[in-house]
């Protein structure tokens, strides 16, 4: 049986993501703490080949999940100034991740791999996702500071 975007929509009731883009539900989270975070959340969410993930940076490690789908490409523009490109996907033994964890800090960005229609993963965080947490990333400021990836970070910047 082969599952469609439309029915992952309908069956997780997903809705967009806020300035980020693709669309998303939020699964679980854990009880808050005495400083009002929750102790962890997770959510699963789907990007289509006309739609991506902009660039943005949290202040916690961030694993992500490859559920269904095709693969996903995600920049990561590291504290340090390295760059490196890692793609989720069903094919771990070719070198792609099914579950992939991005350190504090580190900008990212995702995209479908090109020729691809949808990717449909997730991600989980301990503590768990607040928004005043999420640093929207700005285009110019972020091919500044990595000019070799000043091509793929326009295209994964939003205003």
């Amino acid at each position: 049986m082969t599952t469609t975007p439309e029915e992952l929509i309908a069956h997780y009731r997903l809705e967009p993501i806020p300035r980020e883009g693709g669309l998303f539900r939020r699964t679980w989270e854990g009880p808050e703490g005495a400083d009002g975070r929750p102790a962890g959340s997770a959510i699963v969410a789907l990007l289509t080949a006309d739609d991506f993930c902009a660039l943005h940076r949290l202040p916690t490690d961030e694993i992500w999940h490859f559920y269904l789908g095709d693969p996903l490409h995600l920049l990561l523009l590291a504290p340090d100034g390295t760059t490196r490109t890692e793609v989720l996907g069903p094919a771990p033994l070719s070198g792609q991740h099914v579950q992939l964890t991005v350190p504090a800090r580190t900008w990212m960005g995702a995209r479908v791999a090109p020729g691809g229609a949808w990717s449909f993963f997730g991600c989980t965080m301990a503590p768990g996702f607040t928004y005043a947490d999420y640093e929207h990333g700005d285009a110019a400021g972020l091919t500044a500071r990595y000019p070799s990836e000043a091509a793929r970070i326009t295209e994964l910047c939003r205003p």
